[in-house]
């Protein structure tokens, strides 16, 4: 009886399975392979890196269209778009040259940023002679070509302000496509030139 009760802790000692070792599952499935034809467990594979949440008006503004336009292109624009838009002013609004001023200033961030970044210097040259183009039907001169002239310099001296913050807004926005454009150019060379660097094996 006693030779009988010793060798019982034994018996169930030996039929426990082993314990895995530490380190986690995947040094555990390194340690206890799975005999060919057996049944293995397959482990989930943890969480990868977390998506980034964009914007609402990100996607908007990529949804946007973005085109490239050469320096000519871009004020052709500008003066079409003002000139419309005075008509537009003059027909609906009695020529008001405040509506005209204010949708000045999109029209200059626009051409600043369809322009293509070979002509970017071309943006804050282009915007203030499309708002004296456009300033034309909404002067309101009379009197022959002189009349005309005459208030539409009128015109741009009382509304500068408009005219200084629609080119500032050109010169902001293309100085900084500017600087991004000159990094991404760094950046490439930087890349070109370690790819060439790297010994060949």
């Amino acid at each position: 009886m006693e030779q009988h009760r010793t060798r019982t802790p034994q018996r169930r000692q030996s039929r426990q399975a082993p314990l895995p070792p530490p380190g986690g599952l995947g040094e555990a499935a390194a340690a206890y392979p799975v005999p060919a034809g057996g049944v293995g467990v397959a482990v989930a594979p943890g969480p990868g890196p977390r998506s980034r949440t964009v914007a609402p008006v990100v996607l908007a503004l990529r949804r946007f269209p973005n085109p490239r336009l050469t320096g000519i292109g871009a004020g052709l624009f500008a003066a079409l778009a003002m000139f419309l838009l005075a008509c537009l002013d003059r027909l609906l609004l009695g020529s008001s040259e405040v509506v005209y001023g204010v949708l000045f200033l999109p029209v200059s961030a626009l051409t600043a940023l369809w322009v293509r970044p070979a002509d970017l210097v071309t943006a804050p040259i282009s915007v203030p002679i499309a708002f004296a183009v456009g300033v034309i039907p909404v002067a309101g001169g009379t009197g022959g070509f002189g009349g005309q002239t005459m208030a539409v310099v009128t015109a741009l001296a009382v509304h500068a302000g408009w005219l200084y913050g629609g080119t500032l807004i050109a010169g902001i926005i293309a100085t900084v496509r500017k600087i991004r454009h000159m990094r991404e150019r760094q950046r490439h060379l930087g890349r070109t030139g370690q790819g060439a660097r790297r010994p060949r094996s």
